[in-house]
């Protein structure tokens, strides 16, 4: 059956939460259930920036990109941010990350962003190699001060 990629729903709510662990596991972090189900909640309001985009085969959810813009200081244009990006570890290397990354390059173009950027951990080989045939890396260096 073929892919098919879509805004997620309320009815997604089961899977997501299953992928959102093995996409928490993945990365040896844990968040708060309430910033969890906020995370949800926002995703689900028509009125938040955040969006999630659902990869779904044979009526199975089996990756998410949640997504947002924001204005930028270096174009007029908003620009997107890929903020989260889990595939099932049942259907990785068959296209999934790539279907989604594309599919957030089309929403991009229809709205007029400037263009999308994202991180990764330095040592996630299997995501990099995805993201370097889209492009090399801009050569930053991520800094995250908590307060």
């Amino acid at each position: 059956m073929a892919l098919i990629l879509r805004d997620a729903a309320e009815g997604d709510e089961t899977a997501w939460r299953r992928l959102w662990a093995g996409y928490l596991a993945f990365y040896r972090t844990e968040v708060r259930e309430e910033v969890t189900a906020f995370t949800w909640a926002r995703v689900l309001d028509p009125g938040s920036r955040v969006s999630m985009r659902v990869a779904e085969e044979d009526g199975t959810v089996v990756g998410f990109a949640i997504h947002h813009y924001h204005d930028s200081t270096w174009d007029i244009a908003p620009e997107g941010y890929l903020e989260d990006l889990f595939v099932d570890d049942t259907v990785r290397g068959r296209g999934v990350g790539r279907a989604l990354i594309d599919d957030l390059i089309a929403i991009s173009k229809r709205h007029g962003w400037r263009g999308i950027y994202w991180h990764t951990s330095h040592d996630n080989d299997r995501a990099r190699k995805l993201y370097d045939s889209y492009v090399e890396t801009d050569g930053h260096i991520r800094y995250r001060l908590q307060t």
